[in-house]
């Protein structure tokens, strides 16, 4: 899974420049890299700026928002309405295009095309504007949004200013340094903490670095014809290996502390407490909110648009608590 940072005032051009200085490691300059633009309705758009949280992926993804203000005409022209979409700039590496767009596409419909990006005119008078060369960029849309053939941009897409959502990857960071590290014939921490504890098992991340990179590659190859939905699979696991991981310590002391009730260690039930117990203020709060309007009967797309659950991911932001997994864990 992937974690999403935003950073204010930001091009696809800065986050290059300091890509190196930022994410060190975690960045591969040499990795072939695309624009994509996608349409998603407008109430949607926390979706697209959370998607990371739910994705493995190796490289970090930018993505910036652009609103249409003195070229909404040109648009509208096209018989696309402006003000139903939102529309995101993302700049991605071409291995992660297939899990990156896999769910959309193979669960949620979305459709690919090819757009047109194009300078505004002059006669528009918009400030700053700089003139660059057309040319087509890979789409992909909501099922609900009509086709768009041509875009309009006062500036080249790298050099367009605006919130950045920067997806980094989270699991395979310390794989990703590790292997670059043994490159460079830099020293680094060889296993993560989870591994110290047992020594015998410290070849298995470099077996599965593999087999993710076979996967990988096999994506990118059949993006253009189909997406390979096993992908999916390969990102539920690990939650449920570490859920697991953190429940039996708890039933363990539960024993010793009652020797007792033996009979009641075969029971699954209390493997759950141990997650409450330690769950934060603010994830508590959200899940308290998300119940409320799963009560209420507010539709989970609906959800995104209520002040109070944008006020919560605020805050858990702040906390660095992840509520794109919890939200999807309740609404599914």
């Amino acid at each position: 899974m992937g974690v999403t940072a935003m950073i204010p005032n930001m091009t696809f051009q800065q986050l290059k420049d300091e890509a190196n200085s930022r994410w060190q490691e975690i960045w591969d300059g040499n990795a072939a890299r695309l624009e994509v633009l996608l349409l998603c309705p407008r109430k949607e758009r926390k979706l697209l700026e959370l998607h990371g949280d739910m994705i493995d992926h190796g490289q970090p993804v930018m993505g910036i928002f652009h609103r249409p203000r003195a070229e909404a005409e040109l648009i509208s022209d096209q018989g696309f309405d402006p003000r139903s979409a939102s529309f995101q700039f993302v700049n991605i590496a071409n291995s992660d295009m297939g899990p990156w767009m896999q769910q959309l596409v193979t669960q949620e419909g979305w459709l690919r095309s090819t757009v047109e990006i194009a300078p505004v005119p002059f006669s528009l008078d918009i400030p700053n504007q700089r003139p660059f060369e057309k040319h087509s960029i890979l789409c992909f849309r909501h099922p609900s949004l009509p086709a768009l053939e041509r875009y309009f941009l006062p500036y080249p897409v790298h050099a367009l200013v605006g919130k950045a959502f920067v997806s980094l990857p989270r699991r395979q960071a310390a794989e990703l340094a590790r292997q670059q590290a043994e490159i460079l014939g830099v020293g680094l921490a060889k296993p993560e903490p989870e591994i110290v504890e047992v020594p015998v098992v410290e070849p298995t991340p470099e077996v599965e670095a593999s087999s993710e990179e076979d996967s990988t590659s096999i994506l990118e190859d059949a993006f253009i014809t189909e997406m390979i939905p096993e992908e999916v699979t390969q990102v539920a696991l690990p939650a449920t290996e570490e859920s697991e991981q953190v429940a039996l310590p708890g039933s363990e002391e539960k024993t010793e502390q009652s020797p007792s009730t033996t009979s009641e260690e075969s029971i699954p039930l209390p493997t759950g407490e141990p997650e409450v117990d330690n769950s934060l203020p603010i994830e508590r709060e959200f899940r308290a909110l998300i119940q409320e309007l799963l009560d209420a009967g507010v539709d989970p797309s609906d959800m995104m648009t209520d002040p109070r659950l944008e006020e919560i991911t605020e805050r858990a932001m702040a906390q660095n608590f992840e509520t794109w997994p919890v939200f999807m864990q309740m609404v599914s």
